[in-house]
């Protein structure tokens, strides 16, 4: 039995993230998302909506991650039935790690910088 409500859930939860990471990700809006977006060339539909979402749960839920491989395998993951990879680089030409968190407002991991998943230079 769990007797913590659900603010004090997410308070801890959220006590797995850095401050300044914290504090851009509870900045961010949809009109933010869309600026960013915009600015990388990317109209955004429902299915980008879904990703983005998805994201910002993810890291709600476990903070940055160390390394983009375990991103790429839970968007891989989640979105398998709708293609997976290639339905996920259709929507983020260069690379649904770096672009996605991005657009969501979440620091994408350090790793990210490997040409695989798409550069954040």
């Amino acid at each position: 039995m769990n007797d913590m409500t659900n603010q004090e859930k997410r308070d801890n939860v959220l006590g797995i993230h850095d401050d300044e990471s914290l504090e851009t990700f509870r900045a961010w809006n949809e009109s933010k998302a869309e600026e960013i977006a915009s600015e990388l060339g990317i109209p955004l539909s429902d299915d980008h909506w879904k990703v983005i979402k998805f994201m910002r749960v993810h890291y709600e839920n476990n903070g940055q991650l160390q390394h983009a491989r375990e991103l790429t395998e839970a968007l891989k993951e989640r979105f398998e039935e709708e293609g997976g990879a290639q339905w996920l680089y259709r929507l983020f030409p260069n690379g649904p790690v770096n672009q996605g968190s991005r657009i969501a407002g979440v620091p994408a991991p350090a790793d990210v910088t490997d040409p695989h998943f798409g550069s954040v230079q």
